[in-house]
């Protein structure tokens, strides 16, 4: 079992989580969505974690195939920039949980890097913060993408008791 903290501060962010051997495959329709909040099932089970190989956020650099896009990030939308649709070239090894097993994080004043539809769509950066003020996750959580939350992996730490 591993709990994550706040590398600035030391607070646990998480429980103790169960490390899942890869990231859970992503594949949601509209009846899988909640009715409320157009929301997706959670990517990851609540009690574990995953680490995410790929990029997660921004920057953001302009694909090769215009043509054929590629979602900006795993398990999300396409996003087009001012240059054509763009692919994520941000963080790699982001740690994933459940958004309820990150409870105690924050929003971050004036709704900042919060955009999208239903919800913050993640695509902007960091969208949460420690207790103690530390941006350390983002939260996915728009209608159009994953339910998902990305701990930043320099911004905390694991411990293993």
């Amino acid at each position: 079992m591993t709990v994550f903290l706040c590398a600035k501060c030391g607070t646990a962010i998480t429980p103790d989580l169960a490390e899942l051997a890869a990231v859970p495959d992503f594949s949601v329709g509209e009846r899988d969505r909640d009715e409320k909040t157009r929301r997706a099932p959670s990517t990851v089970p609540r009690g574990c974690y995953a680490i995410d190989p790929e990029p997660w956020g921004p920057p953001y650099v302009v694909q090769d195939d215009q043509r054929n896009p590629k979602p900006a990030q795993p398990r999300g939308p396409r996003i087009r920039g001012e240059e054509g649709f763009v692919m994520s070239a941000g963080t790699r090894r982001t740690v994933l949980v459940h958004p309820a097993d990150a409870a105690a994080l924050e929003a971050l004043p004036n709704g900042e890097n919060n955009t999208g539809c239903c919800g913050p769509a993640g695509d902007e950066g960091l969208n949460r913060a420690c207790p103690c003020g530390a941006r350390v996750a983002t939260l996915a959580a728009d209608c159009l993408g994953p339910y998902e939350l990305h701990l930043d992996p320099v911004r905390t730490y694991a411990f293993s008791p």
